[in-house]
This record gives C-alpha cells, sequence and structure tokens, in this order.
C-alpha cells in the first residue's frame, strides 16, 4: 500500500456516476513545469507525480514541488484504492538515498515530498533507508523543505522514531478513509493503529499531517468524528480530496462530492482546531505542501477570507 492516493483517468464508459465538471484538469503550462519535465524525461527521474497521473502536477512542478517514491514500486499489502502493484519487491537499494538527493538537486526542487510502498516483509519496515533518505536529501538540499509521506511502520515505536529522529519539516501518514470502511478501503492496515502513529509523531516533535479520500461512502458524521479524532492526537495539517477509481479491479466511486462540501468541510477543520485544512475535489496528498510546511499559514489565511465576507 502506498501511502498517497493515486489517481488515474475515469474512463466514463466503464463509470456508474459521471464524471462532473469540476473535476475537469487544467493543462500543464509555464517555463518552471517545462524546465521540470524536461530534467524528467532526459534523466529518466521516477515521481510519483507522473505513475499516480496526479491532476495537479502541473500546478505543483511549476511551483517547484514534486513528490519521489523510495523502496521500489512493488508494495506488501493491496489496498483497494490503490494501483501500485502488490507482490514481493525487489532487495533494498542501499544507494538509493542518495540517488534521490541528486535528482531533487538536478530537478531544482524548492519542496519536495518523500513517500514509498510498504515493505512489511522487511525487519525493519523500510524505515533505515527512510531515515537515510532523509538524512542525504537534508544533506545535499539544505534550502529544500521536505515532507516525508510515511506508512504504519506497523505501528513499531522504534521504526517511527527513526523517522523523528531524521527530522523533516513535515511528517504525514494517511489515514485514507473513515474507522467504518477502514477494513475495506486499507485491508492490511488499521485505523486505531495510524492514530497512534500520528500521535507517536506529534510527541516526538514533528509536524503532523493526514489525508482522507472522500467519495467511498463514508457518512458526513463518520468524516467529522475522524476529524475529532485527528485533532485530539495533534494533527496540525488535514487533506480532503475526491477518490477517483484507478481501474475497474479498484473500488467503485460511490459519489462525487459537491466543492460546496469540500468547502464545509475545510470550515468544519478549522473550527475544530487544525492548524491547516486543504479541502477540494482535487486535492491531493502533496497538493499545495509547501505551504504546509508554515505554521499558521492555513489559518491566518481562513481567519482573512472569514474576515473579508463579514465586510
Amino acid at each position: 500500500m502506498i501511502e498517497l492516493p493515486v489517481v488515474a483517468k475515469i474512463d466514463p464508459a466503464n463509470s456508474k456516476i459521471k464524471k462532473p465538471d469540476w473535476l475537469r484538469v487544467k493543462l500543464p503550462i509555464g517555463e518552471s513545469y517545462k524546465h521540470v519535465r524536461g530534467l524528467v524525461d532526459t534523466h529518466k527521474l521516477h515521481t510519483i507525480c507522473e505513475s499516480g497521473n496526479c491532476p495537479n502536477m502541473g500546478e505543483c512542478w511549476g511551483e517547484g514541488t514534486a513528490t519521489f517514491m523510495i523502496l521500489g514500486n512493488t508494495c506488501t499489502r493491496s489496498c483497494g484504492f490503490c494501483a501500485v502493484a502488490t507482490g514481493r519487491p525487489d532487495p533494498v537499494d542501499w544507494d538509493e538515498p542518495q540517488r534521490v538527493a541528486e535528482a531533487i538537486n538536478l530537478m531544482r526542487v524548492k519542496h519536495a515530498v518523500l513517500t514509498s510502498v510498504d515493505r512489511d516483509e522487511l525487519k525493519d519496515g523500510g524505515s533505515i533507508i527512510w531515515y537515510n533518505t532523509i538524512k542525504a536529501v537534508k544533506t545535499l538540499n539544505p534550502e529544500t523543505t521536505l515532507e516525508t509521506l510515511i506508512p504504519d511502520f506497523k505501528g513499531y515505536a522504534d521504526q517511527v522514531q527513526r523517522i523523528i529522529d531524521a527530522a523533516p519539516d513535515v511528517v504525514s501518514h494517511n489515514m485514507e478513509t473513515v474507522e467504518r470502511l477502514s477494513r475495506q478501503v486499507r485491508i492490511q492496515a488499521k485505523y486505531r493503529r495510524s492514530l497512534e502513529v500520528l500521535r507517536m509523531l506529534k510527541e516526538g516533535g514533528m509536524r503532523t499531517k493526514t489525508g482522507i479520500m472522500l467519495g467511498l461512502g463514508e457518512k458526513k458524521d463518520e468524516v467529522v468524528q475522524s476529524m475529532q479524532d485527528l485533532v485530539a492526537v495533534g494533527v496540525d495539517v488535514l487533506t480532503l480530496g475526491q477518490y477517483l477509481q484507478p481501474t475497474k479491479k479498484h473500488l467503485p466511486v460511490e459519489r462525487f462530492v459537491h466543492p460546496n462540501e469540500f468547502a464545509e468541510l475545510r470550515e468544519i477543520g478549522y473550527e475544530l482546531g487544525f492548524d491547516y485544512v486543504e479541502s477540494g475535489p482535487l486535492v491531493r496528498s502533496s497538493y499545495h505542501s509547501e505551504k504546509h510546511v508554515i505554521k499558521g499559514y492555513g489559518r491566518k489565511k481562513y481567519e482573512e477570507e472569514k474576515e473579508m465576507m463579514l465586510a
């Protein structure tokens, strides 16, 4: 299971529900995007932005943000929402941390996001490669801010502690869905275990973040309950976005959530106490993540918007 919502282009002929207009994506443009696009093609660099068909790739690359997947592209889990292959992964590549750091340097990335598949077959869960990669990226790219979107490491405290010791700017672990649907959506994961991982990270001094996909059959009160659970363990940043079915073999979209509902949930999130709430149909884990690093930025922007509406 990759801890990042994988997005695919929906085939209207195979979808029960017609894709609404608000899910249309603008074509990527701009000199910054063209520069990164050229480097990726020339040097055959791997980003989850491309392999996940992320709808925000053009905007993020234009802002100097890119997401890299480490520890291979074969996952030991089989989540119902994710298109990453499941099976026996290749052996750990101990040179990968330096290569990722060099790729970030080559691409002149201002803000990098690291994510990975789950490597449950490894004694350390892949946490040593995670530690080494974070350290390598920070050493070679001291001006680049860094978010790590980590798996749950089965809740093992020593493995989570390695992430804390490496000290990225933000540590994210996605809940993906509400508690009732968690077993269906994340078969080998546990809702309460993920909450505990986020609690450990926060108590370790990390700025914490998580994401939830909507449109899988959850109810509004369940989403709000999940938000309350997350505030209780100290999560700083919450992203809410529309689930899109990668292939016919994956969980179907139960409904397309209207932008007004996302706006309402954003407001509820700030009222509950989150420092930053990113909520919208096209929002993905790393969308605007360069801003999620900045403490107080989201809340200040939200309060300014409220003042303007009241003026």
